[in-house]
Parts: structure tokens; C-alpha cells; sequence
């Protein structure tokens, strides 16, 4: 048995996944691995394929030489046939008081960490010529969200439903079409800002699930707190770098960022202590809360 530099074991080489794609993978290049990860359709086979991506790259087995094309424009990553992908606007309310209720809540929670596979895939595809780590640390959020995506569906399982029972939107992915062009927006506007939002909802999913007793979506919400912060954290370290390399200010820059997406309307509270893991500095913590409470409505 094989061990990563967690000293958890790797999974076998590509080779295994020829029943997947039909023929065995190819093992030498990060961008066509990353690619077919991507582009993957099947539940099961995008989960597989991104376990043994990372492993290989752990294994050293991956170039990261280009071909000098472009990276292509995916305009929807590969997905299953359900579930169906509606506006935000007409998701449903559904109360955890009630048993359909609490597994579309869990459906919706599954549905992000599905998405975030592939903006982590995406992160690491799409954005060339970066240091060695930044794909390492890619990987691992990518491999990551595929196990908090693992544990929620064997939790709505449990439940009596399976992925693709309810209706989800397609938000996320559009963020991803949106910061396409350039690492520093992608870093500033996904983990800063669409992940870091994750982080400030959990308390109050947390509560909602404690109030009707279920006891096990409460701890894998606290496994995926505990690793989503890491990956803001990886956001922000990135973030940084590019700022630095670019000689830009970082908060001035991040401001800009969000009037110009509309990622300023935040809604409070923050969850302060789990930011301030991730690595927001005190300054744009402060800046950061200053925009959440303009965005409450007095009432009136």
C-alpha cells in the first residue's frame, strides 16, 4: 500500500479506470487529466477520476508541460442527467421540520460540494505557468470537496433520496464562466467570496439540524467547516501572491473586485472566528462587515 504525505493510502494508478471512460487514462499531463476530470459525467466516475488524479500527482507521475493551446472554455463541466438545473429564484423553501424537507436541505449542501469539484478541477486547469504548490494545493481541494460530496449523498441515502432527486441552480458554475480570464479575479471572487459565504452559514445549518436531532448531518457540517477553511485559506494565500506579483494592494483591489461582480452584498453575520482561520486580515474583516451591515434592511 502506497501512502500520500498525509500518510493516508493513495488510490491505485489510472489504469484502474478504464471501466469509467472505456479506455485507460492518460497519466502524463496535469491539464488533460484535469481535463477529462472535468469533463466527466458520472457521479461516481467524476469522484473516481479526481482520487486518482490527485494521486498521481502526489505520485510525481504529471507534467506540466503545455502544448501551447489554449485552455478551452468549458461552458458546462460534465454532470449528470439530474439533478434538473432551475433559476435560484424558483428554488423552494422547505422546512427541516419535516423529512423532505431535511433531505433537500442536504441535497442543496451536496449540490455546492458537487460544483466546487469542479471549480476546484477548474482552478487547476484553467490557470497556467503557476508555481508547483498551487496545483498541489488545487488537487487537494478538489479531492476534498469530492469526499464532503461522498458523505452527504451517503447521508441523503439514508434518508431515502439520492443526488438528483430534487431540483438545484447553477449559480456557482457561472462565477466560474465569469472569472475565466484571470487567477487573481478567480482567487478573489470563488474561495474569497462564494466559499468564504459557506463558511457564514454554517452556524445556522448547523442549528437548524440540531433542532430536529440529526446528529450525523451536524458532524459532516463540521468536517466540511474544518476543511472549507482551509480552502478559503488556499484562496487567500494565492490571492495574495498574485497581488504581490502584480504590485497591486490587495484590499484596494479585492474592493474593486467585489463592486464590479456584486459580490459586496454579503449577508451578516460573519462568521468572524472561521474567516479569520482562513486567513482574512483584521483590516478586511473589518471592511467586510462594514458591507454586511449596509446590507441589512431597516425595518420599518
Amino acid at each position: 500500500m502506497e501512502l500520500g504525505a498525509d500518510g493516508q493510502a493513495l488510490p491505485a494508478p489510472c489504469g484502474i479506470l478504464a471501466d469509467f471512460t472505456g479506455s485507460p487514462c492518460m497519466a502524463d499531463n496535469l491539464y488533460t487529466r484535469t481535463h477529462r476530470c472535468l469533463l466527466a459525467t458520472q457521479v461516481d466516475q467524476k469522484l473516481a477520476l479526481t482520487r486518482a488524479l490527485r494521486a498521481d500527482w502526489q505520485r510525481g507521475h504529471l507534467s506540466i508541460e503545455q502544448d501551447g493551446s489554449p485552455p478551452e472554455t468549458i461552458a458546462t463541466p460534465g454532470r449528470p442527467d439530474r439533478p434538473s438545473l432551475v433559476s435560484p429564484l424558483r428554488m423552494p423553501r422547505r422546512s427541516v421540520r419535516n423529512p423532505a424537507g431535511r433531505a433537500a436541505l442536504i441535497h442543496a449542501i451536496a449540490h455546492i460540494e458537487f460544483n466546487a469539484i469542479n471549480l476546484a478541477l477548474d482552478a487547476a486547469y484553467r490557470f497556467r505557468g503557476m508555481p508547483l504548490a498551487y496545483y498541489t494545493d488545487w488537487l487537494q481541494v478538489a479531492e476534498e470537496e469530492a469526499f464532503h460530496f461522498s458523505l452527504l449523498r451517503t447521508h441523503l441515502i439514508s434518508l431515502g433520496h439520492d443526488y438528483g432527486d430534487f431540483e438545484a441552480h447553477d449559480g456557482l458554475w457561472q462565477m466560474a464562466l465569469q472569472t475565466a480570464h484571470d487567477p487573481l479575479v478567480r482567487m478573489a471572487l470563488v474561495p474569497r467570496v462564494l466559499e468564504a459565504r459557506g463558511l457564514d452559514a454554517s452556524p445556522a445549518l448547523v442549528r437548524k439540524f440540531e433542532s430536529v436531532g440529526d446528529q450525523r448531518a451536524v458532524e459532516i457540517l463540521g468536517i466540511i467547516l474544518r476543511d472549507e477553511i482551509g480552502h478559503v485559506r488556499i484562496g487567500n494565500r494565492w490571492y495574495g501572491y498574485l497581488c504581490e506579483q502584480r504590485g497591486v494592494d490587495p484590499i484596494k483591489t479585492f474592493q474593486d473586485l467585489l463592486q464590479e461582480y456584486g459580490g459586496s452584498r454579503l449577508r451578516p453575520p460573519l462568521h468572524i472566528e472561521a474567516r479569520r482561520a482562513a486567513g482574512f486580515s483584521e483590516d478586511e474583516l473589518v471592511m467586510l462587515e462594514g458591507l454586511a451591515a449596509q446590507s441589512v434592511v431597516p425595518r420599518s
